[in-house]
Parts: structure tokens; C-alpha cells; sequence
């Protein structure tokens, strides 16, 4: 059985759109309805087919839903609530796919009292945006975090635990504030230090003449994928996680101090001990299943 008949998709970007590409893949008959604020994305999902039917206002997208996907940024996940607000049926169960929690789920309790509520993050996703970019196995065997609230039924949690398993993830249980504390060290630190890299590299170029660019390797290869993520999303995850990420950013500045200091008084071992330890968490991730092994992080170089 079907953990649900017909869902409303709100914002069509990479997420949603690859939500959309993995129901159809592994749910061909429920039917998707879907929706955007920008007319122009609303014009390209109905040229690619990915949805049943393409609404005009996120109201109207909701009427018949008992799943409704926010896949907004979690700045504006508020005022896309009140959008619904009015048209959301009782028995819909509303999630988002925002990448802090806390903030997100007191949006949503504000704007939609009653509701039943069950946030969640599918922690995935690439460097590309909008429609074109999604793809049905962005989920495929990645985590998707649940934090339901303490009121959410447990039959409304179960349901959508099934939903994203068809889609391929692996679910986790989460406490939202635990969630906003992980998500800090593991996906918005680094984000924010690419960011700050490749700006700092942006900032050097007439000092080099280009050449950053030019001789780019591998690291900072790496980090400019990063930090081509979108700038909205990214500029509001940053703001709604303003206190976890605050906490992780001066840990890490303080590290960032103590590997300054073993290199200027030349302490090798705190070096070598360091870089050790780091490449034995890099090998717990590929036996995670979170990466691949192969060289040049299984990269094609035809």
C-alpha cells in the first residue's frame, strides 16, 4: 500500500524536482501536483513532464493533498505557510526539506496551527539548481532526517518514513535542536569555509595573475563545487542556524589557531597525529557508504 495518493510539491528546484523524478520512478500512480513562485520555472516543469499538474498559486497546488513538500528556503518557509494556510486539507501531512530544523518547525507550527506537521531533511543534493537539475537517485541510499514534533501521531510519521524509504534513503529519528548541532559541523561549517576559501582565492587573483585558477587542484577544486551552491538557500540556512553555526565556526577557530601554532614552532607530531586521525574519519565515511573509494573520488576523466 501506497504511503500516499497524491502529494503537492512547493518550490521546484533541485530538491523538489528530483522528488518528483523518484516518485514517478518508484510510485507511478500517485499523482503530483506541483508548484513555483517563479512563472518561468512553472513554464519549464510543464515542457519536462515531471508533475501531473502545474499550479498557479500554491494555494490552489494543495487542495487535494495528504502530502504537502515544502521545498522553499527555510527564510521564506513561513510566509509559504500562510500561502496554504487557508486551502490545506485537515488530513494533509505537510514536511519540508530545509536543512535546519528548530527555526523551521516553529515557522510552521506559527503559521499552520493545528496542522500535521512533520519536518524533515533528505540530506543530499549537488553544486546545480532549478528544474532541469534533479534527477530520480539523488536519495539513493542517503540519510533523510525526521524530527516530528512531540504531538505528531505516530501513524503520520510512520507514513512518511515509508515515502522516503520507496525514494531510496535511510531514515533517522531526530531531536530538531540535535539535528540544527550535526547539520552545523557536518554540512554548514563546511560550506561556510569554502565559501570563505575560494573567496579568499577570488581576492588574490591580480596578485597571481589568474593563476588560481589556472593551476586549480584537487582541494580547492573541491571547495569551489561547494561553494557553488545556491546563494539563497545557503544565505538563509546560515540565518536560521545562527546559533549552532556560531558555536561550530569558533570551535573551529580555535583549532584552526592550534594548527597555526604546530606549524610555526614546527610540531610535527601534533601534524602527523592531526592528519592521521582526520584520514581514519575519511575512511569510516566510504564504509558508510557516504563516498566513493575509487581514486580522484570516483571521477571520470574520459
Amino acid at each position: 500500500m501506497l504511503p500516499f495518493a497524491q502529494i503537492t510539491i512547493v518550490g521546484l528546484g533541485l530538491i523538489g524536482s528530483s522528488i518528483a523524478h523518484a516518485v514517478r520512478q518508484t510510485m507511478p500512480s500517485v499523482r503530483i501536483t506541483g508548484y513555483d513562485s517563479d512563472p518561468a520555472v512553472r513554464e519549464r516543469v510543464l515542457e519536462l513532464g515531471f508533475c501531473d499538474d502545474v499550479s498557479d498559486s500554491a494555494g490552489a497546488a494543495v487542495t487535494d493533498a495528504d502530502l504537502v513538500i515544502l521545498c522553499v528556503p527555510v527564510g521564506v518557509m513561513a510566509d509559504v505557510a500562510a500561502e496554504i494556510a487557508a486551502d490545506l486539507p485537515a488530513d494533509a501531512v505537510i514536511s519540508d526539506v530545509g536543512s535546519s530544523k528548530d527555526s523551521v518547525q516553529t515557522a510552521l507550527a506559527a503559521a499552520l496551527p493545528g496542522a500535521r506537521i512533520i519536518p524533515a531533511h533528505p540530506v543530499a543534493g549537488t553544486e546545480n539548481s532549478g528544474p532541469d537539475a534533479g534527477f530520480a537517485t539523488l536519495f539513493h541510499d542517503r540519510w533523510c532526517i525526521l524530527t516530528p514534533p512531540d504531538d505528531a501521531a505516530e501513524g503520520d510519521i510512520e507514513r512518511l518514513k515509508a515515502f522516503w524509504e520507496k525514494l531510496g534513503a535511510n531514515i533517522e529519528i531526530m531531536d530538531p535542536k540535535h539535528h540544527d548541532l550535526v547539520l552545523a559541523v557536518t554540512s554548514h561549517l563546511p560550506h561556510l569555509i569554502a565559501y570563505t576559501i575560494v573567496g579568499t582565492a577570488s581576492d588574490l587573483e591580480d596578485v597571481t595573475r589568474g593563476e588560481v585558477i589556472k593551476y586549480s587542484a584537487g582541494g580547492f577544486r573541491d571547495f569551489t563545487r561547494i561553494a557553488a551552491s545556491d546563494p539563497t538557500m545557503w544565505r538563509d540556512v546560515f540565518l536560521s542556524n545562527k546559533e549552532a553555526v556560531l558555536e561550530m565556526l569558533q570551535r573551529f577557530s580555535e583549532d584552526l589557531t592550534a594548527l597555526q601554532r604546530a606549524i610555526r614552532w614546527d610540531k610535527g607530531d601534533e601534524l602527523f597525529d592531526l592528519f592521521t586521525k582526520t584520514r581514519a574519519i575519511r575512511r569510516r565515511i566510504i564504509e558508510e557508504g557516504q563516498d566513493d573509494a575509487a581514486p580522484d573520488f570516483g571521477r571520470t576523466h574520459d
